[in-house]
């Protein structure tokens, strides 16, 4: 009997030691950014720079701000923008970021907020 209950705790700490890591390792997800850029009549803008960049505030140290990309639309008007180096698991959050988009002398502004792991999206709409 003792041989037995000692081979069932061997079995079972065998099965404990393999759950352990099948349950800490997940896999990342995507994190991604796509701004997509419009005009005033609403239509898709091809070719138009985006830039994402952070914006230092009164709590951090100057120069403190890394985030700095540059993209240019698609034909649909999108720019994507792959945020997966700079997000770690168990992260809260990614960033916080403001948006520069232009195109022929006509600019536009917005604040993107980007969550991690999933596709964030934001529209500017470019004006003379």
């Amino acid at each position: 009997m003792k041989k037995r209950a000692m081979r069932s705790v061997f079995f079972l700490g065998l099965a404990a030691m393999l759950a352990v890591p099948a349950i800490g390792c997940r896999k990342k997800g995507d994190t991604i950014v796509r701004i997509m850029v419009k005009d005033v009549s609403n239509a898709p803008v091809a070719n138009a720079m985006v830039r994402l960049y952070g914006q230092s505030t009164m709590d951090q140290a100057p120069g403190a701000i890394t985030a700095n990309d540059t993209a240019y639309t698609n034909s649909s008007g999108i720019a994507v923008f792959d945020f997966n180096d700079e997000y770690q698991l168990g992260q809260a959050g990614v960033a916080v970021l403001n948006i520069l988009a232009k195109k022929d002398g006509m600019t536009g502004t917005g604040i993107i907020k980007i969550e991690e792991e999933t596709t964030s999206e934001e529209t500017v709409f470019l004006q003379p």
